[in-house]
């Protein structure tokens, strides 16, 4: 599989996706510049982490208007497999790729710490191989990542089980001491429709590898190689 990496002006978790990606052996990695027109050979696509166009105006809300964010809704459009991470997520729901909107942290603060998540949707391409009972962790760092939808969206995504991740503890309790930055339901990611793109504000490729301290990270990447 062919990882395609996209890099805008500001992102900085690019090489550590690409670094994730090769060490764990999961497959090919190459960078796509943020005004390249198409996505070349990719098999999927990760919009990194990072502080695209220095956050100008909302996160997000610049890069989304990047021309390769054109082959990008064209991919998805297909069905390929898309990654937002992070900063990534945030340019998924500015595009509309994604519903609802990231707001400031609840506590106004920048959060940089390791949570725990729970995959609530284990049927997706990006949840397969998690097992049921494991609590993933993996670190965070932002601080627009409060996400926010409204009656009528939340009710859609609980309803076709397009919520992929909730925070939780170290035992899988989903409870308000768990959420670090005030997310409604504690959503920590979520899948479009037609369950092909992901976005969430946790940091996967920076937990593939024993030394950063977890290689939950990995589970992730790997339910995409799975057959379905």
């Amino acid at each position: 599989m062919i990882y395609g990496i996209v890099v805008f002006p500001g992102s900085n978790c690019d090489y550590d996706a690409y670094q994730a990606i090769k060490s764990a052996g999961l497959g090919q990695a190459k960078y796509l510049w943020h005004d390249a027109a198409d996505l070349g050979d990719c098999d999927l696509v990760i919009l990194p982490g990072g502080f695209s166009y220095g956050d100008y105006l909302r996160a997000g809300a610049i890069a989304r208007f990047s021309p390769i964010m054109r082959a990008v809704t064209r991919f998805a459009a297909l069905g390929g497999p898309v990654i937002g991470i992070c900063n990534g997520f945030q340019i998924l729901l500015e595009a509309g790729l994604l519903p609802g909107a990231m707001r400031r942290n609840s506590g106004l603060r920048f959060i940089c710490k390791d949570v725990y998540l729970k995959a609530e949707n284990r049927d997706s391409i990006f949840t397969r191989g998690i097992p049921a009972d494991k609590a993933l962790r993996m670190p965070i760092a932002h601080a627009e990542g409060n996400y926010y939808g409204d009656a009528e969206t939340l009710n859609d995504l609980k309803a076709k089980g397009r919520v992929a991740f909730r925070y939780c503890n170290s035992d899988g309790v989903i409870d308000s001491d768990s959420n670090p930055n005030g997310s409604v339901d504690n959503i920590a990611g979520i899948i479009n429709d037609a369950g092909n793109v992901l976005g969430l504000m946790p940091h996967p490729e920076r937990a593939c590898d024993a030394l950063l301290g977890s290689t939950d990270g990995r589970l992730i990447f790997e339910s995409i190689g799975k057959a379905g």
